[in-house]
């Protein structure tokens, strides 16, 4: 049986780290392949093929620019990403506010020692 692709959104594109490599630099400003090639130290057929994967997902779209292809980022289907984030985020917001408390407590504590002294 055939193995069904694992990029068939953006979570799963995103789920290879040197992809969200791309992503980054991407996100500085339009970058021809050979740049990316250069600054992520791999070779141009690995970095076509992660970049394949991001275009399939609509995170890339490319351009020619004579004899060049070049990349931008589409931020457009990171939101999906950002929405299902964001829905922990009360849930860490709670425990931090729980640390600060605890925190609190213990330099209240440390301050009512020193005034022992």
């Amino acid at each position: 049986m055939a193995r069904a692709a694992t990029t068939s959104d953006a979570f799963n594109a995103v789920a290879e780290p040197r992809r969200r490599e791309i992503l980054d630099l991407l996100a500085q400003g339009e970058r021809p392949v050979g740049d990316l090639v250069r600054m992520l130290g791999l070779a141009q057929p690995q970095v076509s093929k992660h970049l394949r994967v991001l275009r399939e997902v609509d995170l890339v779209r490319a351009r020619d620019d004579g004899r060049q292809r070049v990349y931008r980022l589409n931020p457009a289907p990171l939101k999906g990403i950002h929405d299902w984030v964001a829905g922990y985020e009360r849930l860490w917001n709670a425990r931090f506010d729980l640390m600060d408390s605890v925190l609190d407590e213990l330099m209240e504590g440390e301050n009512d020692n020193d005034d022992d002294d």
